[in-house]
């Protein structure tokens, strides 16, 4: 693989969504080394998963940093930044393709600046380095004891994949099936004497810690992606049925 890049006999390597470590040795083969185009405004959601850690931490801006090439992951120092609002319905996938444009104008100054000597090199403030590990599949599971705002975030940043999972629970019948969440929406409501989280409330709500959860879009497991009435009809879910974290949480309460 080296002799093959080598043989380009380039003056800049470009990096973009690359899933392993260019070695130093590689980076030493172009005139001006390599670059690396990232998903977040360093030092801030350094690792694989920048987008979705940023909508589910709950920011209101991110943006693209192109960064060189440094022994640490995403340690490297930076070339230019740009950014974004972070907009209260967008997913992980609408955020992708907003950085996705910003980034080509971007990368192509920040080129240009590169060959004609122009380009400033910053370091990173190590003070301000926070992470965005890779994603597993129990990242999903709700938690019902958080605040509703805290679930929308969590819904919007994790969808299509590995989305928001929960198990709807029918009191009449005690049935179950595990759903993905796709979209949602915080609502007020005032905590009442014998409230359980998790449970639907007399609006068809889902009890959070604070607030409720008025859930708009949904997808069970196995089936296609739908509206939230038209999985009420179906099911006849009514108050009292219960949404739960996931499958384990079902122990002794079936």
């Amino acid at each position: 693989m080296i002799e093959q890049v080598a043989a380009f006999k380039a003056d800049l390597l470009v990096v973009i969504a690359f899933g392993q470590k260019v070695s130093q040795e590689v980076i030493a083969l172009q005139k001006y080394g390599a670059v690396n185009v990232h998903a977040s405004l360093l030092p801030k959601y350094r690792g694989a998963a920048p987008i979705h850690w940023a909508i589910m931490n709950g920011e209101t801006e991110t943006g693209v940093s192109i960064i060189t090439l440094a022994e640490k992951m995403d340690a490297g120092l930076i070339l230019a930044q740009d950014k974004i609002p972070i907009l209260p319905d967008d997913t992980v996938k609408c955020v992708h393709n907003k950085l996705s444009a910003l980034s080509v104008p971007t990368l192509m100054g920040t080129i240009e600046k590169i060959a004609d000597g122009s380009a400033v090199y910053l370091e990173q403030n190590p003070s301000k380095v926070t992470k965005a590990p890779k994603l597993h599949k129990n990242i999903g599971y709700i938690n019902w004891d958080n605040e509703a705002g805290k679930i929308v975030d969590q819904i919007r940043a994790l969808w299509p994949w590995p989305a928001a999972e929960t198990v709807y629970v029918c009191s009449k019948t005690g049935k179950n099936w595990r759903v993905g969440i796709a979209k949602a929406r915080a609502v007020d409501r005032v905590r009442k004497q014998g409230d359980v989280t998790g449970a639907l409330d007399e609006n068809l709500n889902i009890i959070c810690g604070d607030g409720a959860l008025q859930i708009l879009e949904l997808k069970p497991a196995g089936s296609r992606l739908m509206d939230f009435g038209s999985y009420v009809n179906g099911h006849q879910c009514r108050a009292g049925d219960l949404f739960l974290s996931d499958e384990k949480a079902l122990d002794g309460i079936l």
